[in-house]
């Protein structure tokens, strides 16, 4: 904006229009008048700052009460300067998209001065599609099952988010073999180190009574079956010995007579071992119906989540969309939340398994890739092997495909190219990012209202959680769900897929969900040394907005990601009936 009124101005005194410069006084007048308007600009620069400490942004968040304007606070460098020192900590690497991230700065100092964002930002575009589903997995028509041909004991693997599916899957199972199922246990996991159980961190009465007419939920074994030795009668099922994706006559084949036999199967593991589909529909809508109604958090979890979306929302007088499905009684009052209020969610999918993983290159070098290495070799043998055996494709190919995880570098530009202003809250969710906080540089210095739930909380209020992984997790999966708007670098996530597909089962259409086509971003990102700022938003508002398409779930999808299907939601423009119980 104001490079353009310079350049009218010159134009202006280059032409004489409305100036006929007669004296000595009227040169220097309009030689200070073009001297102000660079350094107006100059100015409105090296306003992008890093905001400090993160016990500044803490201090922010907690004590404004008003939306708060990010470009008030002073600044020692201007934005390229700070853009310069990414990577000189711990783990250094080259400055990626160095000349876009330079655009990106200006367009953000411009923002604050436009009147307003783009009209569909924060909104579903397709909201009158999307608003004909309606939740309905609550609905019944089955009588309660006996579960009397034995106990099905579960301890499920992974993080929070794994054992959630594990809990609905051993649901429908328990429904399928007519069994009664105990109260799931979690492995301990030396990755997790996490010593939570089911109680921990859901209410387990609430499960039991809430699943009553669907299934029988005991605490325990009866005591004559705690005595039984499972491994040695063979009754301890591993996922070595279920396929994955299995589908339901796997388990009237093989399990059901070893239940029948041993009155107990406890299976261990369970990850991902029940298929998508073929299932009957009422077991598809009881795991709906587990995932969506039956698993409420513990008071605890409740109450610190409804801290963070309150602190997010600044305070704010009425509760989202959401917020009374999520943290229960501790919700604020129902109300449209006010655009002065409004958040940003960001699951940032880049720790070190998912880079180590992902056999990508991300700017840092020769240590980059030997630390990578290393770590592969301790953690993923087999892809170790894979790759020494095996033609692996370049990383310069699987980023071209959309295999690589966007860098925090992509992410902040996907940002600011959709249009968020920068002074937007942005709550950031997910463990430990790899490269540290140096690596996260480009996005608190272009969105310096980024924080994490350790920087809202008190060391006071987050302290019951600091050792157990699966709670913290659990508050960053309430908060993501809850906020106006959530962004997912990786669609593969199972913690950004429960996200999304709870903004989807209880959103009425309301709730948006940024999720990027990596192969189309990885397209637009080549051009970083040719691409205009302008023809940059065009292309990634455009490969964004395709992604927000509503559809039917796919056959063979996650019902726990696609809800949009008769067995957990109903169209209200159709007239769907539920199909009779055979």
């Amino acid at each position: 904006m104001e490079q353009k009124q310079q350049q009218k101005m010159r134009i202006m005194i280059k032409k004489g229009v409305g100036f006929k410069i007669a004296s000595n006084r009227s040169r220097l007048a309009i030689g200070i008048l073009v001297a102000f308007f660079i350094l107006t600009n100059f100015w409105m620069l090296s306003r992008i700052q890093d905001l400090g400490s993160v016990r500044g942004l803490k201090l922010r968040f907690l004590k404004s009460n008003s939306n708060s304007n990010s470009n008030s606070s002073t600044v020692s460098l201007p934005v390229i300067d700070q853009l310069r020192k990414i990577g000189k900590g711990k783990k250094p690497h080259k400055t990626a998209y160095a000349r876009l991230l330079h655009k990106a700065a200006h367009a953000l100092a411009e923002n604050p001065y436009k009147s307003t964002e783009p009209k569909d930002l924060w909104l579903e575009p397709y909201h009158a599609v999307a608003s004909l589903w309606k939740p309905c997995a609550d609905q019944r028509v089955w009588k309660p099952s006996e579960g009397n041909n034995g106990y099905i004991m579960v301890t499920a693997n992974g993080g929070i988010n794994q054992q959630r599916v594990a809990v609905c899957n051993i649901v429908a199972v328990a429904r399928l073999l007519n069994a009664t199922l105990v109260i799931p246990t979690f492995m301990f996991s030396s990755v997790w180190r996490d010593t939570s159980q089911f109680a921990d961190i859901y209410q387990e009465d609430y499960f039991i009574d809430y699943l009553k007419p669907d299934i029988r939920i005991v605490k325990e074994l009866p005591q004559e079956l705690r005595s039984l030795d499972l491994e040695a009668i063979g009754s301890v099922v591993t996922d070595v010995d279920i396929p994955k994706e299995a589908k339901p006559s796997f388990y009237l084949k093989h399990i059901l007579p070893l239940l029948m036999k041993n009155r107990v199967v406890h299976f261990v593991g369970f990850g991902n071992r029940l298929a998508s589909d073929p299932i009957q529909y009422h077991l598809q809508r009881l795991r709906c119906r587990c995932n969506f109604h039956a698993l409420q958090f513990t008071p605890k979890i409740q109450t610190a989540a409804a801290m963070l979306i309150q602190r997010m929302r600044q305070n704010a007088t009425h509760s989202g969309i959401l917020d009374e499905n999520l943290v229960g009684p501790f919700a604020k009052s129902k109300g449209k939340v006010k655009k002065d209020f409004r958040y940003l969610a960001l699951h940032l999918r880049f720790e070190m398994d998912m880079v180590a993983h992902s056999l990508c290159d991300f700017g840092g070098g020769e240590e980059e890739k030997k630390e990578l290495q290393a770590y592969r070799e301790i953690h993923f043998p087999g892809l170790v092997e894979l790759n020494n055996t095996t033609k692996i494709p370049s990383p310069e190919r699987l980023k071209a495909e959309g295999l690589c995880p966007l860098m925090p570098e992509e992410t902040v530009l996907m940002l600011a190219g959709l249009g968020f202003k920068r002074d937007t809250r942005i709550f950031l969710a997910g463990a430990h990012i790899y490269g540290g906080k140096s690596r996260l540089n480009a996005l608190t210095t272009l969105f310096p209202n980024m924080v994490t739930k350790e920087d809202l909380l008190s060391p006071s209020e987050i302290q019951p959680f600091l050792n157990f992984s699966s709670q913290l997790a659990a508050l960053d999966l309430i908060t993501c769900t809850a906020s106006d708007v959530f962004a997912m670098t990786d669609s593969g996530s199972q913690l950004s897929s429960l996200v999304s597909g709870y903004r989807v089962y209880y959103g009425g259409g309301k709730m948006p969900t940024i999720r990027p086509n990596k192969r189309r971003l990885a397209d637009i990102f080549m051009k970083n040394d040719t691409i205009e700022w302008k023809v940059f938003e065009t292309r990634i508002r455009k490969a964004v907005r395709q992604n927000k398409r509503v559809f039917s779930r796919p056959v063979g999808r996650s019902v726990y990601r696609y809800p949009r299907c008769s067995e957990c939601m109903c169209n209200t423009q159709e007239a769907t009936l539920l199909p009779i119980r055979p």
